[in-house]
């Protein structure tokens, strides 16, 4: 009689351990489960919370390009002031707008306008740039343009420098670099009342084959003030557009 009451109370052990344990297990599980969802559902509202920023970023430099009729898109992110690359001097006058390509195949505006920034460490050179367009038409402004950039030698203190990104070798422009930059020079001439006279070439300063593409080939260079001389007079006319509204 012993032994069986021994052994139902065995049996009765056991069943308690292993609904104890299998509750546990669930208990643990569902534990495990929320935690899991409450971390998505926190990293779900970062990556809104981040995407509605950007959303908003973009809004607001569309919103400051709009202060300037007839300016293509543009970021701003303007370099830190240092004695390699933005001295932060201000510019004499702006008689002029050289144009620069980036010797750099395939890098990125953004990339070039870091490599401008890091020279404040490096120390390696002092170089820089009033904007930069990429290869995709984007373009960045490094240097405001009531000051000088280290970009075109004696023409320092009265110009603005513009880079241009390019593919390969030959230092031709895409598409989109081209049409951001005829955009670009058309607005900055008719703002700063400029002619398409007035926009040169690195090489016309010191001789040096800058840009490339534009120097080997003189007949690109003639079509790309042309183009130039038709987006002031569009320029020209978003303003007067603007001023009456």
């Amino acid at each position: 009689m012993k032994r069986k009451k021994k052994r139902i109370r065995t049996r009765w052990n056991i069943k308690v351990f292993v609904i104890y344990a299998v509750t546990l297990f669930f208990i643990i599980f569902g534990i495990k489960t929320a935690v899991v969802k409450i971390a998505e559902l926190i990293q779900g509202r970062v990556e809104a919370q981040s995407q509605e920023e950007t959303d908003v970023t973009a809004e607001e430099e569309t919103e400051k390009n709009a202060d300037f009729p007839g300016a293509p898109p543009f970021t701003v992110d303007l370099l830190d002031i240092n004695e390699y690359s933005r001295p932060g001097i201000a510019l004499e006058k702006i008689n002029g707008i050289v144009i620069h390509y980036t010797a750099n195949p395939k890098s990125t505006a953004k990339q070039n306008r870091d490599y401008f920034e890091g020279l404040k460490d490096s120390h390696e050179t002092k170089a820089s740039s009033h904007f930069v367009v990429g290869i995709k038409g984007e373009i960045v402004q490094c240097i405001p343009s009531s000051e000088i950039s280290y970009a075109s030698n004696s023409r320092n203190s009265d110009t603005l420098s513009i880079e241009c990104c390019h593919k390969d070798k030959s230092g031709k422009f895409t598409k989109e670099t081209y049409q951001s930059l005829v955009e670009l020079v058309g607005w900055l001439c008719q703002r700063f009342g400029l002619t398409s006279e007035q926009v040169i070439r690195h090489y016309d300063v010191t001789g040096k084959n800058c840009p490339k593409y534009f120097v080997e080939h003189e007949d690109e260079w003639e079509q790309f003030k042309k183009d130039v001389d038709v987006q002031i007079a569009v320029v020209e006319q978003e303003v007067e557009t603007a001023s009456q509204q």
